[in-house]
């Protein structure tokens, strides 16, 4: 299972976690993914999306419509 948003195309990070005596080590930071149901006004249906909660915050403002056509994606 991909750990990337639906809408807004968050993934994984690569970074250094790095201790005292200053050695660096490879982790993952992993966006903060949560599966949800959104209604999608246009199909009046449900559909179930792993959205970040960035995502979820601004989908608190426009529809899920909306959205899409800003990022330029379409649902099946």
């Amino acid at each position: 299972m991909a750990r990337i948003c639906d809408l807004t195309g968050k993934r994984p990070n690569v970074a250094h976690k790095v201790s005292h005596s200053n050695i660096k080590t490879k982790t993952r930071q992993l966006p903060n993914l949560q599966v949800k149901r959104v209604w999608w006004e246009e199909e009046k249906k449900f559909v179930t999306l792993k959205l970040s909660t960035r995502a979820l915050r601004t989908l608190s403002r426009k529809t899920l419509g909306q959205m899409l056509r800003d990022q330029g994606l379409e649902l099946l």
